[in-house]
């Protein structure tokens, strides 16, 4: 236990790692709790923000707790509590956000109250834009801090209550440690010179986290490489994704607990191949809700069977959804080719500069270039050989 009370730097270097206990905090879920965290909130311009769902348990999504890190102190709010959150959304308005990993945590609080953040400081896109082959928050704690988080409550049911002790601990040290791993990246960024592309990575986060969640999407049941079905299987895959989209609300569980999507293809592709109804049922292992959901799922093979793939909803071929010319494609393999040197000389996963998507539109649109990628991703790839040419109509 002499460990515990050796430096950092000491610990770090003899290669000691630390199971950290969790630090003292408030849970708020009755009404007249909220006060103290509200006049914590009053008192600084940052807050350190985490939330827990219940995605590993429901067909929606619910916010189930916040944890907070405000003046030094956490609070973890019950956010399936009968509480007035209206003066928790207004001050969080207000403050700038510490947080790892924020995209899904903010697109929950846009659906869920519309929240908008004034500013963020990602440690999960610090991380990236460092090259950290670590981008967790466990294992940037264990690299930099020699702490190790527990993983057994990543999967817990968070909206069942009341939450134990131990789930309340886990979710305590999402929070406590966020202020020294925020400062000790801010200094290895200001050291390259990246503080402006975190910025950017970040302004980009709020703006995509507000529309939320996709809701309605038709071209949602095309997954995996669905591409390659053309007939009788793409009828079917239609059929049964939405056979299990069906199933898995009215269990109020995830879609991958009903089956996962390797399931789903398997009977489309056998589908596609000419396998009878029976051959292909054969195949399918349901678990314990087999004897419930084999006949429903048997109809709706059958409902496949009958689909016209002619009909079935598809991708636009038209405007930035049209194929590449020859010509498009010659420039965005070049384009590639560039990023990826340019990506090796700054020491950053490629994709980080722009994505497979994202040189397909530049090399559709060149001059599209500054609407497309962000200001530092742009500037590190315009004055590279393709582009260039491109720019200058060569």
């Amino acid at each position: 236990m002499i460990s515990r009370f050796l430096p950092l730097p000491v610990r770090l270097l003899l290669g000691i790692r630390l199971k950290p206990s969790p630090p003292t905090y408030q849970l708020i879920d009755q009404p007249n709790q909220l006060e103290p965290l509200l006049a914590a909130m009053d008192r600084v311009e940052e807050i350190f923000l985490d939330t827990e769902a219940d995605n590993m348990n429901r067909y929606r999504t619910r916010v189930c707790l916040l944890q907070f890190l405000v003046d030094g102190k956490v609070f973890l709010v019950d956010a399936l509590a009968p509480l007035d959150f209206d003066p928790l959304w207004k001050r969080m308005a207000t403050k700038h956000l510490v947080m790892h990993g924020s995209d899904y945590d903010l697109r929950l609080l846009s659906d869920w109250c519309e929240f908008r953040p004034k500013s963020i400081f990602d440690t999960m896109l610090a991380a990236q834009l460092l090259n950290r082959q670590r981008i967790g928050l466990a294992g940037l704690l264990e690299e930099h801090f020699g702490v190790i988080l527990s993983k057994e409550s990543q999967k817990a049911n968070w909206s069942r209550r009341p939450l134990t002790q131990k789930l309340l601990d886990y979710a305590s040290l999402d929070v406590w440690h966020l202020p020294d791993l925020r400062d000790l990246l801010t200094r290895q960024l200001a050291r390259l010179n990246r503080l402006e592309w975190l910025d950017q990575q970040c302004q980009r986060q709020i703006e995509s986290a507000l529309v939320g969640f996709p809701r309605d999407d038709d071209l949602a049941w095309r997954i995996g490489k669905s591409e390659r079905l053309r007939g009788r299987g793409l009828g079917v895959l239609h059929a049964v994704w939405h056979w299990r989209e069906e199933q898995a609300g009215r269990l109020d569980t995830p879609p991958f607990k009903v089956c996962n999507n390797d399931l789903l293809l398997a009977i489309s592709y056998a589908a596609e191949e000419g396998d009878a109804e029976e051959a292909i049922l054969a195949k399918v292992n349901l678990g314990r809700r087999h004897d419930r959901l084999i006949g429903t799922l048997s109809a709706a093979v059958r409902t496949g069977f009958a689909k016209d793939p002619q009909t079935l909803p598809r991708r636009k071929r038209s405007g930035e959804y049209a194929p590449l010319s020859n010509e498009e494609l010659a420039l965005q393999d070049r384009l590639k080719a560039d990023r990826d040197r340019v990506a090796a000389k700054v020491e950053l996963e490629p994709t980080l500069i722009a994505n497979r998507s994202q040189l397909a539109l530049i090399a559709r649109s060149p001059a599209k270039i500054d609407e497309i990628l962000l200001p530092w991703q742009a500037e590190l790839l315009r004055d590279e050989p393709s582009l260039k040419a491109s720019l200058n109509g060569a």
